[in-house]
């Protein structure tokens, strides 16, 4: 079986499972909580390893950043044989409770992004497994951090939300963040939606776990705004929410 042309990896490795971090050189530094771990891979955004958890062959694979990426990883992942998706990444929270260092676990997304509109409409929800939630959820909790299950906001653009006045777009950016924050919207990121909507297309189970890393509204409250970039924790959470879920 000839490699997948973007992921540079085949179904060769056998796993059903992965964890999915979107930076590349996350990817060994998570494999090595695994059982045995190796690498298999590395072509363009995607850079893989293999490790086992419980008997089970599990992957690591780096998505990249945005959802156009992402899409590709979950669908080439799932052609390979993959069918349980665990993101590890990183979030801004916007919930003025949500702090740097917590872990935000994303029941669903808005899909503030290009992707999934390529899809199904926009009016079809990003929506996490329950199963593949619950399991981080537990795994946090048995951790004992800190930690929020909710929405998620995906976008596309790092430098629109962090700079919507110079937007010629900047009204619309800055009415709906606005909006999505006094609807309870915990966090922003850039690939989750693209993860469930792929992963619910392709009859795939997904979920995910994020580091905050900082809160530009507590910033601009005047509120202890910690930076917290430190990723063993959400990683943990990823790695036992894996082992759970094989049993």
């Amino acid at each position: 079986m000839q490699p997948f042309y973007h992921i540079g990896i085949d179904g060769a490795h056998g796993a059903e499972y992965a964890i999915l971090p979107g930076d590349p050189g996350r990817v060994e530094s998570i494999a090595r909580h695994l059982e045995n771990p190796r690498f298999l891979a590395q072509n363009r955004e995607y850079t893989s390893w293999l490790g086992s958890l419980s008997g089970e062959n599990v992957l690591v694979m780096s998505t990249g950043m945005g959802g156009p990426s992402t899409a590709i990883a979950a669908e080439e992942l799932f052609r390979a044989g993959v069918r349980a998706f665990v993101r590890v990444g990183t979030c801004g929270g916007m919930a003025e409770r949500v702090v740097g260092g917590d872990v935000v676990i994303a029941t669903g997304a808005i899909r503030a992004e290009g992707t999934t509109k390529e899809y199904v409409p926009i009016e079809f929800p990003a929506v996490a497994d329950l199963g593949v939630t619950n399991a981080l959820a537990a795994a946090a909790e048995s951790l004992g951090l800190t930690w929020h299950a909710g929405i998620v906001q995906s976008k596309d653009s790092f430098y629109g939300q962090h700079s919507p006045e110079r937007m010629p777009a900047g009204r619309e950016l800055a009415y709906k963040w606005e909006a999505w924050i006094r609807a309870g919207c915990l966090a922003s990121e850039m690939e989750t939606a693209a993860l469930f909507v792929v992963s619910q297309v392709l009859g795939a189970r997904a979920g995910c776990a994020l580091n905050v890393l900082w809160n530009q509204e507590r910033e601009r409250k005047g509120l202890a705004n910690p930076r917290a970039d430190d990723m063993g924790r959400v990683i943990k959470v990823a790695v036992e929410a894996v082992r759970a879920l094989i049993g």
